[in-house]
């Protein structure tokens, strides 16, 4: 287990509800004189405890569509609920609030700070959020140890592989024991190797502390470890639910 956690996480498919839900979400982009439509009426359900990869061709609405069920972006019309909560409707200090206590965020750019360590990258979300010191070095240290990283504390990013920038990151997305985890393109600037094993950590992380991921990706492979895909085609979602093989043989 990664981190204590109060009871038992809900499994994949269990009736404790979905976690993230949307109803006839819309977005739109003003480019210059021209306006483009991210997303058009998306409606969709996760579980909690659920891997779900978003799939698609560049430019189809993934990113959009991860940005807005997270909050980090606004939508122009729907609803977005997580955990029954109308995240949409928060203001956007609440929303920031939210954020930071109940999701994590994986990024392509693994986005560390160059001037800090792998701990003090790690720890930096719980000191922003008011935790001491000394909690948030434990808690950063014991995440790092989870992602194989216990040895490499003290080093700043540039003395790190790029897997090992990656599972900081990840380490960093889980310190605060979130109940989602986003993930933009986590794979994207890593070789095959490396990123099996980012994928590997992730799916294990995913098994054994039953919380829910959201993987935006490009990655047959990524796909594959899911428990469902989700694919998407100029704004929309084409394909609700599907059987991962089945899905990445029709990307």
């Amino acid at each position: 287990m990664f981190f204590r956690r109060k009871q038992q996480a809900p499994q994949p498919g269990s009736d404790t509800g979905p976690i993230v839900e949307a109803r006839q979400i819309s977005k739109s982009y003003r480019a210059e004189m021209v306006v483009v439509q991210a997303l058009r009426n998306v409606s969709l359900e996760i579980a909690r405890g659920e891997m779900v990869a978003v799939m698609g061709p560049s430019g189809c609405g993934k990113t959009t569509l991860l940005n807005v069920l997270s909050g980090l972006d606004s939508i122009d019309s729907g609803e977005i609920l997580i955990a029954g909560r109308p995240l949409h409707s928060l203001r956007d200090s609440k929303r920031t609030e939210y954020r930071a206590r109940y999701m994590g965020f994986i990024f392509q750019s693994f986005n560390l700070l160059p001037v800090l360590s792998s701990v003090e990258n790690v720890e930096l979300p719980l000191l922003v959020g008011g935790m001491s010191m000394d909690q948030a070095r434990k808690r950063a240290l014991a995440a790092l140890d989870q992602v194989g990283l216990a040895d490499r504390a003290s080093h700043r990013p540039n003395q790190l592989s790029g897997g090992q920038q990656q599972r900081t990151a990840i380490a960093r997305a889980l310190v605060n024991e979130p109940d989602i985890v986003w993930a933009d393109e986590p794979t994207g600037n890593l070789d095959s190797d490396t990123s099996r094993e980012v994928l590997d950590l992730m799916t294990r992380l995913n098994r054994e502390n039953g919380q829910t991921f959201v993987i935006v990706t490009h990655d047959a492979g990524v796909g594959a470890l899911a428990n469902r895909i989700i694919q998407m085609k100029d704004g929309e979602i084409v394909v609700h639910s599907s059987r991962p093989e089945e899905a990445v043989a029709s990307v």
